[in-house]
């Protein structure tokens, strides 16, 4: 294994530096400074280089998160099975590849149907629901474990608190939270 050469790995420590300063700002400030574009170059150049030299890789290196932190304001939820979260590409190369190893994947002379949607930047929320009652709402927090946000999910009148019909008698569903524009221009804030 090659041994980084000194300013790669100062580069790789000021990429650290700066991806968490924007995360932060990001996650527990909520006033982000860069748009999501320009993170994702930052982690990015952050991924090559400890792609190219395992040895700048760190267990705390913002490459080895899933997602954002838990807060301390709710109780932590432990995901049965991890909630990730899709990787972005910005490159028809990156859009190729990806088509192919899903090709590879399905039997000969099969092809898969495609769906595109916009992308919605909310609360990646997990809706647990046992004999069609909800019995948990957690955020996706670092994909292991999350915040149990149960009662503010019960405001949210799109959410069944049951579900009709006959449901399994256990069942999570997993989405995005986020309120639109119009709906937004329309909330009462107090004075």
């Amino acid at each position: 294994m090659t041994e980084p050469p000194p300013l790669l790995r100062a580069q790789a420590e000021a990429l650290r530096s700066e991806i968490r300063r924007h995360d932060r700002l990001y996650y527990v400030d909520a006033r982000p400074e860069i748009a999501d574009v320009e993170y994702d170059r930052l982690l990015q150049q952050l991924n090559v280089l400890e792609s190219d030299y395992p040895d700048l890789l760190t267990p705390d290196s913002p490459t080895q998160r899933v997602g954002g932190t838990a807060s301390a304001e709710f109780q932590p939820v432990q995901h049965s099975v991890p909630m990730l979260s899709l990787d972005n590409t910005y490159s028809e190369t990156d859009l190729s590849e990806w088509r192919d190893r899903i090709l590879k994947g399905l039997p000969p002379g099969e092809r898969p149907t495609y769906m595109v949607e916009l992308k919605i930047d909310g609360v990646g929320l997990a809706l647990l629901y046992e004999k069609g009652v909800l019995v948990r709402a957690a955020t996706r927090g670092d994909g292991e474990t999350g915040e149990d946000v149960t009662a503010n999910a019960k405001t949210i009148r799109s959410i069944p608190l049951r579900l009709e019909g006959t449901p399994p008698v256990r069942l999570e569903v997993r989405g995005e939270v986020f309120i639109t524009k119009d709906d937004f221009k329309n909330c009462v804030f107090p004075k």
